[in-house]
């Protein structure tokens, strides 16, 4: 009979029982995956030991034990749309988990599993099944190690062990790397839990397709190297790597019928019913808002816990989308006002203990809670309204599938996410075009870079900002959006229309405020094509004296930009005439550097060939970078040649003709567009010098110098890798070239009046003093190996025998690899049987050498199998000749017992 256990005494149980088998507790990681850019949230429990089996990382224990917090929402793992629909899926839940890292193996890890099971929790052993590995193609080895160690155990009926193909018992990490046979446990929950008896001819099983059968936990053995489709080879080490979710653990030995039924999630469940005063009875006859509330608060709960707050990309976005959607949930059981807080604390009621971070960060997580839930709510009912029009329009006129575009439309207006609209239209047999809604995002996307459509629509800040607009297009102030204009000015006037402080539009701001001002024009460029924001500053145009210092720009809506900065003196207010004035030393620095980054392409391409094409690029007042697709380092002659064709073309004064035209005409005139780019129907297009071809002829919406003179001049600083294939380019012009030339000449006046030359004459001199150093060195050297042979030649006045042969087995401090191999010669021609082993410590590096006489080979004492021997105790490995052989290891600490371990080797092979 199962025992009476609570959810948190099963994880409880879980962890002291593998501690008990000398596992070491690893605690949970973040929901966000440390370093690892593949993976949108932390997923499974093995996700922060992947290095580990990897061979990247190594850890000081070989055995762990845990409970990790998990998320799947997106790609491969999506469990968002069955969330709420069954009694198993989760968006959050918890993997219990165990890892030998090429420790235990088989016997242990299934011995563990069925005693956990059956003696700590109690599990009926008759109602276990077990399933292995049995290869459907027949290329890899049926797993009978595991089947034969799952029979032993007592009480297991011999038939429960079944076998299943690749689908259901192999594990791959990837097309290459780590895999194995995984064994699955699985437990009859008896027939009255199989949901298909009314479907002719099924038959309950295992792997079946009803919920009789439940899987608990499974057991991955990691004991392949994957090399390609058909081609796998053993691993130097075995690992285990098992999962069992806590949720389905718990449900099974609490008794219950539903995951929501469990002490993990039904107090949830019971809050949720009395904030929504429904019955029970309601609650049974329409479970599914109560269990999507229940998820996706625990869910938001455990991510604003771990810093993943609402917002509008990658983490942020399912953050917001899954708190967005409780709430819509929340209203079809009569909750419109803001209640997710309250659910939120009794989620932290539950897993406090467990995870402390939950009470740490409590009042964070039920403020954004309560302010996501507000910002929705002064959207929704429109939003909604919206869309139920449009499901409405699509019914009269036979349509099923709402226009992606169009759902776009009601994200970007109204915030409503996707996830949301298609549950509504899906609530009514209808669906949303999701291909179609991700053009009309890229579309979007691509049309805010620049021209009349600026800004991002939707996400983070759209009901903060949007309000705003619709209330400005209404009293006629803000039309068309801002009139953004970096071109042909570096100074605007105009009314303050907004102002915004900490996400909230504000009448006034004060001295020392952060804030985001909105004007009906600007001439302050945003950042965009690698070309950074301008700086500088908005002053009062009226009486009132007030300043702003301007320190980034910034688009959170569509038709708005707005000036981010401080307010350093005086009170400006909505409604006050302004100034607004760029930094224009700045912005000539940034002109300069961006038309630098237009020849440097250019000559790229005529030292170094076509292929180099721009990878990405920062334009900043100090600095330019320029990334180019190229498979190796340039030469410093390449480099030479590339700064020497930028600066004839800055002293050619070369004028820059600037124009927009249809996108077809300018490729048609060679005009070259970056990879990975997306340009719109009409592009700005920079072409430097004229009379022919022009020497640069790009796509570019930033701002440049009007002739290439004004660049002054170039210097390349660095040539780097930026990744593979990619090269990276550092340079200064202008200013910073001039600032970088004076400190590098004081520093050669500096370095010349040290040495007592002049200027010119440094090569030399420091050529000399190498000449003279590198004597010297080799003088120290020599003296230092005469010691080493001295202190060597002290150590022979007494040497022991073993087997009649002469043995030394020593460390020699400060000798170097060729001092060992002369002391080993030396050491043979005194003593004519005999074998050397001697150590010493270069660079924190340990290196052994061996030397063996002839006749000792003969008697089986080989020198390359002698130093193989004594290199694992000091992490490494060698080899060599019979005679003379030779290891190096990474652990200098352990020398001293690497030689120590050579004498019972060596008495085992002479006897």
């Amino acid at each position: 009979m199962n025992k009476t256990m609570t959810g948190a005494e099963i994880r409880q149980a879980f962890i002291d029982f593998f501690k008990q088998h000398g596992h070491t507790f690893v605690p949970s990681s973040s929901l966000v995956p440390g370093g690892d850019q593949t993976l949108l949230f932390t997923n499974a429990g093995m996700v922060q030991f992947k290095d580990v089996f990897l061979g990247t990382d190594h850890r000081p224990y070989t055995r762990a034990a845990n409970s990790q917090k998990c998320m799947r929402v997106a790609g491969k793992h999506n469990d968002l749309d069955d969330v709420g629909r069954d009694d198993t899926h989760h968006t959050f839940f918890e993997m219990l988990g165990n890892w030998s890292f090429g420790d235990y193996y088989k016997k242990e890890a299934i011995e563990w599993a069925w005693t956990l099971l059956t003696d700590v929790y109690g599990l009926k052993k008759e109602s276990l099944w077990a399933t292995v590995f049995k290869d459907d193609k027949g290329d890899i080895p049926t797993d009978e190690e595991a089947a034969e160690n799952w029979r032993k155990q007592p009480g297991m009926i011999p038939e429960h062990v079944l076998y299943f193909g690749r689908k259901d018992n192999f594990w791959e990490m990837a097309e290459t790397g780590p895999c194995g046979p995984c064994s699955e446990i699985h437990i009859d929950r008896g027939p009255e839990f199989c949901n298909k008896k009314d479907v002719p001819g099924h038959v309950c099983r295992v792997n079946g397709d009803c919920a009789r059968f439940l899987e608990l936990w499974n057991l991955v053995f990691i004991q392949y190297n994957r090399l390609g489709p058909n081609e796998l080879e053993p691993l130097p080490a075995t690992h285990v790597d098992t999962g069992m979710g806590l949720e389905r653990i718990v449900s099974v030995m609490q008794g219950v019928t539903s995951n929501y039924k469990t002490d993990l999630l039904s107090p949830l469940m019971d809050r949720i019913l009395a904030l929504s005063g429904t019955t029970v009875e309601q609650r049974e006859a329409n479970p599914t808002p109560y269990r999507v509330i229940s998820d996706h608060t625990r869910a938001a709960t455990f991510l604003i816990a771990d810093g993943v707050v609402p917002g509008n990309i990658g983490r942020n976005y399912v953050c917001r989308m899954i708190i967005r959607r409780a709430a819509r949930f929340g209203s079809k059981i009569g909750l419109n006002q803001p209640f997710l807080a309250e659910v939120a604390k009794e989620v932290i009621r539950v897993y406090g203990d467990a995870y402390p971070e939950l009470r740490k960060n409590q009042k964070a997580i039920l403020d954004n809670l309560t302010r996501e839930e507000e910002r929705f709510q002064k959207t929704v009912e429109v939003g909604v309204s919206h869309l139920e029009e449009m499901l409405g329009d699509m019914r009269t006129n036979g349509q099923t599938v709402l226009d992606g575009h169009k759902a776009f439309d009601l994200y970007a207006t109204h915030g409503l996410p996707l996830e949301i609209s298609r549950d509504i239209a899906r609530e009514q047999g209808l669906d949303v075009d999701v291909d179609g809604f991700k053009a009309a995002m890229e579309e979007h996307r691509l049309a805010s870079g620049g021209g009349k459509a600026l800004g991002a629509l939707g996400g983070e800040d759209v009901d903060v900002y949007r309000p705003v607009l619709e209330r400005l297009n209404l009293e006629g102030k803000l039309l068309n959006g801002v009139d953004f204009d970096p071109y042909t000015s570096v100074q605007v006037e105009g009314e303050i229309l907004a102002l915004f402080k900490d996400g909230e539009e504000v009448e006034s701001v004060s001295e020392g405020d952060a804030v985001e001002v909105l004007l009906p024009k600007t001439c302050f460029y945003v950042e965009s094509g690698g070309q950074v924001s301008d700086h500088g500053v908005i002053f009062s145009a009226g009486s009132a004296e007030w300043e702003i210092a301007v320190t980034d720009m910034r688009k959170p809506a569509a038709g708005m930009i707005v000036h981010v900065g401080k307010v350093v003196k005086g009170q400006p207010r909505r409604g006050d005439n302004a100034v607004a004035r760029v930094d224009i030393d700045r912005r000539k620095d940034i002109m300069r550097n961006h038309t630098a980054t237009h020849l440097l392409h250019a000559a790229l391409h005529a030292v170094v060939g076509e292929h180099a094409r721009q990878a990405g690029s920062l334009v900043a007042p100090d600095r330019l970078r320029f990334d180019f697709t190229h498979p190796e380092a340039l030469t410093p002659e390449e480099l030479e040649r590339i700064e020497a064709n930028v600066n004839q073309a800055i002293y050619s004064s070369m004028r820059l003709n600037i124009k927009i035209k249809p996108l077809a005409e300018a490729m048609a005139e060679g005009a070259m567009a970056l990879f990975g780019e997306k340009y719109g129907e009409t592009v700005r297009t920079i072409a430097i010098g004229g009379g022919g071809e022009p020497f640069s002829y790009e796509l570019c919406g930033g701002t440049h110098v009007g002739e290439t003179g004004d660049i002054g001049i170039f210097i390349i600083v660095s040539e780097s890798s930026a990744a593979a294939g990619i090269r990276r380019i550092e340079a200064v012009t202008g200013r910073g070239a001039y600032e970088l030339i004076q400190r590098r000449f004081r520093l050669l006046k500096r370095a010349a009046s040290q040495l007592g030359a002049a200027v010119d004459a440094l090569p030399e001199k420091v050529s000399s003093l190498q000449q003279e150093l590198d004597e010297s060195k080799k003088q120290i050297a020599r003296l230092r190996q005469e010691g080493v042979r001295m202190e060597f030649l002290r150590k022979l006045e007494n040497v022991p025998e073993i087997g009649g042969a002469a043995v030394i087995s020593c460390l020699l401090p400060g000798a170097d690899s060729e001092t060992l191999r002369q002391m080993a010669d030396l050491f043979r021609e005194r003593y004519p049987s005999s074998v050397a082993v001697l150590g010493t410590v270069q660079s924190d590096r340990p290196t052994i050498i061996a030397g063996v006489t002839e006749d000792l080979v003969k008697r089986g004492l080989n020198a390359g199998d002698l130093v193989k021997h004594v290199a694992g105790i000091i992490e490494g490995s060698g080899g060599g000749r019979p005679t003379m052989a030779q290891a190096g290891g990474k652990n200098p600490a352990r020398l001293s017992e690497a030689l120590d371990a050579a004498i019972p080797y060596i008495k085992s092979k002479l006897g």
